[in-house]
């Protein structure tokens, strides 16, 4: 956070990057953006960010000029990269002097990182002024500014959903009580302890901390607003129960693109309204959100589906040197074309039903199959890959099916090896499967591989397992 508050001060842009990325991925962010300099805090939940860096060849990132290292050994400080100088944080922080702001609303500040069907993360663009203006927002609308407001941040800075609550903490000047990594123990601990009011996060995230409270009937009294993304089945159960038990978890809406926490549900409506996903917009009349109907192109009324189109201050100003994809995303009079399926509500609120399209919801981030099935095919032996999304002991956890090149054989522990190496965690493939070849339609484009039926075959295949032991 004070990075990011010192760049803006000097006009420059901040790309968070995920700690659980690994060289393939650290490599596409460093070319993408162009970065100059890379901040890294070696120890870090133990990972070895040198070696990490140490994989990527220098020659494929022009731009990055030099690497500052946070909490460093001596060991770790030269050259963790070919060609680039390394220094420690308090030498970088030494050889600083005093710079007169050259913050201005519209500088680009940061880019977020998220993915889509194209091949490769997408970064978005954000503003100064709309990351400002939606902090604001944030916590006039979560009631930031009620006496003793506290939040827990358990939520990684490098996406919105944690960055634009830190944001709004610090726009409303409440405390923040930092948790890293989390641990559910941990969480409830210091909610209790510290009396924390404000919390945003994953149903599987609140799940755990309801577990960890035991058969307490109030495990949370100074509860205010908990807010929660539903990523799985069960999530509305979750919510039901955490409400039976006097947690007040709240469904909302966010993205990359109209920053996390767009909307908020009311919390005076009824409890099977007021856990689903969407809400009133917290931009209030500045904001907008409408419903495309998928079939007629039409606008459609209240209580109809169809794709969520909406605008407001924390809009973004662009995909990163992408303005095609930037005009495709963007209707004609300025609303973001979301892909999420949702129906508008009579009183102006709306509610968030499904992702159109097939992009997988991993770890609490959205995931491109093609950055999983373009890691795999870089094996040889693998003709073609297809990644979709399934189920596993209550998480979502990506799945590959794999076409062998003639006269090989694909072996699954070598699939998850090869990606382990070259990819973050949640998105290694937790079962490989070989196939002769993809279920395809005929369509007016060409023929496209159907999904749906790998994705129903993947569910079969795990019902056989389940059922043999």
């Amino acid at each position: 956070l004070a990075l990011f508050l010192g760049l803006c001060r000097l006009g420059a842009i901040l790309v968070g990057v995920n700690t659980r990325y690994r060289s393939s991925e650290v490599e596409y962010i460093l070319r993408k953006s162009g970065a100059r300099m890379l901040v890294m805090q070696t120890g870090f939940r133990q990972i070895d960010f040198a070696a990490i860096l140490s994989a990527i060849d220098a020659d494929t990132v022009p731009g990055l000029e030099s690497i500052v290292v946070v909490a460093a050994e001596a060991e770790t400080h030269g050259q963790v990269l070919r060609g680039r100088s390394s220094v420690s944080w308090e030498q970088l922080l030494s050889a600083g002097g005093s710079v007169a702001n050259a913050a201005q609303p519209d500088d680009p500040c940061v880019l977020f990182i998220t993915s889509g069907t194209t091949r490769g993360p997408k970064l978005i663009v954000h503003r100064q002024g709309s990351i400002v203006k939606h902090a604001r927002d944030v916590a006039l609308a979560c009631r930031f500014a009620e006496p003793e407001a506290k939040l827990l941040a358990a939520l990684p800075f490098c996406g919105v959903f944690g960055f634009c609550s830190a944001m709004a903490a610090l726009a409303a000047g409440v405390s923040i009580h930092l948790l890293e990594p989390f641990i559910a123990e941990e969480a409830a601990r210091v909610v209790r302890d510290e009396r924390i009011t404000h919390c945003f996060g994953s149903d599987e995230m609140f799940s755990r901390m309801l577990g960890a409270a035991g058969n307490a009937d109030a495990p949370y009294p100074s509860a205010r607003v908990f807010g929660f993304a539903a990523f799985h089945s069960g999530a509305l159960e979750v919510a039901r129960s955490a409400w039976m038990r006097g947690v007040p978890m709240l469904g909302l809406y966010g993205s990359s693109e109209v920053q996390a926490l767009f909307a908020l549900q009311d919390p005076a409506l009824p409890q099977d309204e007021r856990i689903v996903g969407g809400g009133r917009p917290v931009g209030g009349a500045l904001a907008a959100v409408r419903v495309r109907d998928l079939e007629t192109g039409e606008l459609a009324p209240p209580g109809r589906s169809g794709e969520l189109e909406m605008t407001g201050p924390g809009l973004f100003s662009g995909y990163f040197n992408d303005p095609r994809a930037t005009a495709d995303a963007m209707t004609a009079d300025g609303f973001f074309r979301t892909g999420d399926l949702g129906r508008l509500r009579s009183d102006g609120s709306f509610v968030y039903e499904a992702r159109i399209g097939d992009a997988l919801r991993l770890g609490g981030y959205l995931v491109g199959p093609g950055e999983i099935e373009d890691v795999i095919k870089e094996m040889p032996g693998i003709a073609d890959a297809q990644v979709v999304g399934v189920e596993i002991e209550g998480a979502a956890r990506p799945a590959a099916f794999v076409i062998a090149t003639a006269g090989r054989n694909v072996e699954p522990h070598a699939v998850t090896e090869h990606c382990t190496a070259r990819l973050a965690r949640f998105k290694i493939p937790a079962r490989v499967w070989q196939l002769d070849a993809f279920p395809t339609v005929a369509s007016p484009n060409g023929t496209k591989i159907q999904r749906a039926q790998l994705r129903q075959h993947a569910l079969d295949l795990l019902r056989r397992e389940s059922a043999h032991g």
